[in-house]
């Protein structure tokens, strides 16, 4: 059953999920640093704790954890580039919440809209970063962009998180992301970006008629979105592609995907670009469920064999020149 909580005056809905030490969270006392809404913690604030982690950058660095305690984090949070390999703990993943409702046509300082990238709630430039069992929520509703989240630092991974908003959810812009048993929730555009992206055992849910996805690949670039073994699902009437190419060598491919009748036949849009058609990478492999049909696709998406679709693992697509495995034997 969907869990609901009203954020001013926007409901965030979403899978409840239950965080515990059995699923291999560090134990609140191994934590440096805990996060508590009651001051029973060293911080109240997520933003303050991060700020005060140690500056450890290197790949091979130890990661410094920060356990947050259940509540409503009404922040807005930076991970400076100099705050790498920070682990951030949510105690509860559908209490922990992490929210603001900045949204792109709000005026800035000079008077003019701010724009997309100026509005996530969480916004991640600092490698090697660990997110476990919190929400991230952009609550401004249907207004226009509004990010839950903006990824701009390399090796960063999600596990069992939700990201709420409506258009532009999740914008993973640059660099390497690795999503586990994440609930993603938008309308249009909702997970879009340059960077290579991984999203395994997830829960993507369309709210209103629109598009998933977004990539926009460098040309030079082996892998954009790769779903795995995920489900789509939307409210009731809905009706989606799985993307449309923000850039025109967009690459996104879903693979064993459990696919609702939200998802549409002809599966992806070309973004009124003709032009992209010859130069996007859309493919699928093994869909299934309502959505899944094959044989309506759009003439320039592409099917996988069982071999290719088998060699895409975590492993490869996240590879790398340092062969980053964030998935290890």
């Amino acid at each position: 059953m969907a869990g609901f909580l009203l954020l001013a005056g926007f409901y965030l809905a979403g899978p409840d999920v239950v965080a515990s030490d059995a699923v291999g969270l560090p134990a609140l006392a191994k934590a440096d640093a805990v996060v508590a809404p009651d001051g029973s913690g060293q911080y109240k604030s997520v933003q303050e704790a991060i700020s005060a982690a140690p500056m450890r950058t290197a790949a091979t660095d130890p990661c410094w954890v920060i356990f947050v305690r259940t509540g409503i984090y009404r922040e807005r949070i930076y991970v400076q580039r100099e705050r790498g390999n920070i682990a951030v703990i949510g105690e509860d993943a559908g209490k922990t919440i992490i929210t603001y409702d900045l949204n792109a046509n709000l005026p800035g300082p000079d008077g003019k809209p701010i724009g997309t990238f100026r509005t996530p709630t969480v916004q991640i430039d600092g490698d090697g970063m660990r997110w476990e069992n919190l929400t991230i929520a952009n609550s401004a509703g249907p207004v226009g962009q509004a990010l839950a989240l903006r990824v701009d630092a390399d090796r960063v991974v999600f596990r069992r998180c939700r990201f709420l908003g409506w258009q532009d959810t999740v914008l993973v812009d640059r660099g390497r992301q690795y999503f586990a048993d994440c609930y993603i929730e938008g309308h249009v555009d909702f997970i879009f970006g340059a960077a290579t992206a991984y999203f395994d055992h997830c829960h993507i849910h369309c709210l209103k008629d629109g598009f998933i996805t977004a990539a926009s690949t460098p040309e030079d670039t082996a892998y954009g979105f790769v779903f795995a073994d995920c489900k789509i699902t939307g409210a009731e009437g809905v009706k989606s592609c799985l993307g449309r190419p923000w850039r025109n060598f967009a690459r996104t491919i879903f693979l064993r995907t459990e696919m609702s009748g939200v998802v549409r036949a002809e599966g992806w849009h070309n973004w009124d670009k003709p032009q992209a058609e010859p130069t996007v990478f859309y493919a699928e492999f093994g869909s299934t469920g309502p959505g899944a049909r094959p044989s309506a696709r759009v003439p320039w998406a592409k099917s996988l064999t069982e071999a290719e679709a088998a060699a895409m693992t975590p492993a490869k697509v996240l590879a790398g020149s340092d062969h980053w495995n964030p998935v290890p034997p």
